[in-house]
């Protein structure tokens, strides 16, 4: 099924008698638990129905690529603030991100811990729900946030509260310079070198450990990164794509099981020492350490290990439940609000639990 307008989606919704798969690019397929159902495909609803350069903000319709609204600001000199990732490079899909599924996921790249979540630039959401109803929340410009906390919820449900159909963000003009540093250090120096530098004065916009060295990004006008860089100290790096890399981590491709951990910055080390110690690898840390990657050909998970820190581990390829099981309250939670956007369990069932 390929809704040409969101009226359509709708009364395909509503006649549905059998669950639905919701289908963007393609290019995150694998991720989430799989979903038998239907194929429903939104590549025809795609195009930028708004965008106002002057008033930060754009509109574009569930299945536009992201690679043309990024276009479109990149002649603006603007940008998505929060740096989306694409999965497709490390899950060996077809990278053709739309921006209703990097919606779906809550697509965030290095930049979140500067400029917060994709979620976060989210201004307005129109969707489906399961009974077919066609839902609007949020508004066209930054200043209206009526309804915000629903406009927060879609981001990150990967379809199973409703089909997105259209978004609204607010957007940022780009840096006009850029300067990523390296400390050639150990893991533990190197982590708490990017915890130190997220607790200074110097707005960091990037902190990520690889390959031996912490990385900082500072971004903004050309003499105040010139006098940062110069507090910070380090290498400067020429090729600033680097976070690119960290963001969409191509360089996992061939691992068969890829985990995202959640944790605490300051317990990172102490996780990485009992993941290695368990056969697992830890290639990258972003976020200051707050985000791990992980890969390991273990049949166990790190799930067991990471429990006693308070973090929470998804897994991004493997042959394993993709989200960390919920507590009861939670999943209480989960659960209610499901059956109220799709009382008919039609939307994606199972993709999440």
């Amino acid at each position: 099924m390929t809704p040409k307008s969101e009226a359509e989606l709708a009364q395909m919704i509503a006649d549905a008698k059998s669950p639905l798969e919701i289908i963007g690019g393609g290019s995150r397929s694998g991720l989430g638990n799989a979903v038998t159902g239907a194929p429903l495909h939104l590549g025809a609803l795609s195009g930028i129905t708004l965008y106002d350069p002057d008033a930060l903000t754009l509109i574009a319709q569930a299945g536009t690529p992201l690679a043309k609204v990024e276009a479109a600001l990149d002649e603006q000199n603007q940008m998505l603030a929060f740096e989306p990732l694409s999965h497709a490079p490390m899950l060996g899909n077809k990278d053709n991100p739309t921006i209703g599924g990097m919606v779906a996921v809550n697509a965030s790249g290095p930049r979140r811990i500067k400029a917060g979540a994709c979620r976060d630039s989210l201004i307005g959401v129109r969707f489906v729900n399961g009974s077919g109803h066609i839902i609007k929340n949020g508004g066209r410009v930054m200043k209206n946030v009526t309804g915000y906390d629903l406009v927060k919820l879609m981001a990150g449900s990967h379809g199973t509260l409703g089909v997105i159909t259209e978004v609204a963000f607010k957007v940022l003009p780009k840096p006009e310079t850029t300067a990523t540093l390296r400390f050639e250090m150990g893991l533990e120096e190197g982590l708490a070198k990017l915890r130190a530098a997220m607790g200074s004065p110097y707005d960091v916009s990037g902190a990520a450990y690889r390959d031996g060295a912490a990385l900082l990004r500072i971004e903004g006008l050309g003499e105040s990164v010139k006098y940062r860089a110069e507090k910070l100290g380090g290498e400067i790096v020429k090729d600033n794509t680097i976070w690119k890399d960290i963001a969409d981590m191509p360089a996992l491709a061939g691992a068969s099981n890829i985990w995202r951990l959640s944790v605490k910055p300051g317990d990172a080390f102490a996780i990485a020492g009992t993941l290695h110690s368990a056969g697992f690898e830890t290639p990258v840390f972003d976020w200051s350490g707050g985000l791990i990657w992980v890969t390991g050909e273990q049949t166990d998970t790190p799930r067991q290990i990471i429990s006693r820190f308070g973090g929470h581990a998804t897994c991004i390829k493997g042959d394993f439940d993709t989200f960390h099981p919920e507590t009861t309250p939670l999943a209480k939670i989960s659960a209610g609000l499901r059956s109220k956007f799709d009382p008919r369990t039609i939307l994606n069932p199972g993709r999440m639990n």
